[in-house]
């Protein structure tokens, strides 16, 4: 898609500038979130102009050619009502038209988004607090076969994960992985049972994505993660249907914060949702 000016495609250091407004905005994003949202679509992040200054933005990230999703949508506080975020909402829709569009909208938003044609899918919420590996302990599976992702189990984890994300994102994930502090495979011989990341953000750290078959496998990864980072605070955005994983966490001094839904325009994805127990990021999906 051709962008008319004052619509731009953003450059690497203006899609930094957006990421210093999601962290304005308490989204806490990742130190090194925005190569990896590079890899997933490098021409998915438009800019509105003025000036030669970045006044609004948004990701309209096409993983495939049935799958995209929505997310940054920020206008900077001084520029606002003016006219610019339509701009670049309109712009971002347009570019992933003929897909299933994906988002995560906050409360106040949800309304707006359902006129214009989102339906809510599930409800997400933020849980966050200081996690030590002493209290992960008895939470895990004793005899588990943990490894970080590697070379060898890539291919694999890829293929467990669009069990539960809606689009293939083998180059995302590389590229995601290798930013993370730490990461976590629990298999049973080649068959993989789940998987997680933790990376550096703003503030602490965040856990995403969380995908396992069970909550004991779940509980697994996150323990993993902790003990190479030891003592952290932690974000974890987790699907409001994941009680048992929430109640744990609750258990161990967690507690809730900001609320989100994921919501779909067109034919919502066909997922193995019991499996997902984090979200990847509220920023890609």
């Amino acid at each position: 898609m051709t962008l008319q000016e004052p619509l731009q495609r953003l450059s690497p250091s203006d899609l930094e500038t957006l990421m210093d407004w999601a962290a304005l905005e308490g989204w806490n994003p990742g130190l090194n979130d925005a190569a990896a949202f590079q890899v997933a679509d490098p021409e998915g992040f438009i800019g509105y102009y003025e000036n030669g200054e970045l006044v609004s933005a948004i990701a309209a990230v096409a993983y495939d050619p049935a799958f995209g999703f929505i997310g940054l949508y920020i206008t900077r506080t001084d520029k606002r009502r003016l006219g610019y975020g339509r701009r670049v909402w309109d712009a971002g829709i347009a570019r992933l038209e003929n897909r299933t569009i994906g988002l995560d909208g906050v409360p106040a938003q949800q309304a707006k988004y359902g006129s214009m044609g989102f339906e809510k899918a599930y409800g997400t919420a933020r849980w966050s607090g200081v996690l030590k590996p002493e209290m992960l302990a008895m939470k895990t599976l004793a005899d588990a076969d943990v490894a970080a992702v590697d070379a060898h189990n890539a291919d694999a984890v890829a293929a467990f994960d669009r069990r539960l994300f809606p689009a293939p994102r083998g180059q995302f994930l590389k590229s995601w992985f290798g930013a993370a502090r730490s990461t976590a495979v629990v298999s049973n011989g080649n068959i993989v049972l789940g998987y997680g990341a933790i990376r550096a953000c703003r503030d602490g750290y965040k856990i995403g994505p969380l995908f396992a078959e069970t909550t004991r496998i779940a509980m697994t990864i996150i323990d993993h993660l902790i003990q190479q980072t030891g003592p952290v605070r932690v974000d974890i955005d987790i699907p409001a249907m994941q009680t048992t994983l929430i109640e744990e966490l609750e258990a161990l001094g967690l507690t809730k914060g900001f609320e989100t839904a994921r919501m779909y325009r067109g034919p919502a994805p066909t997922l193995h949702m019991p499996g997902v127990f984090a979200i990847t990021s509220l920023e890609l999906g």
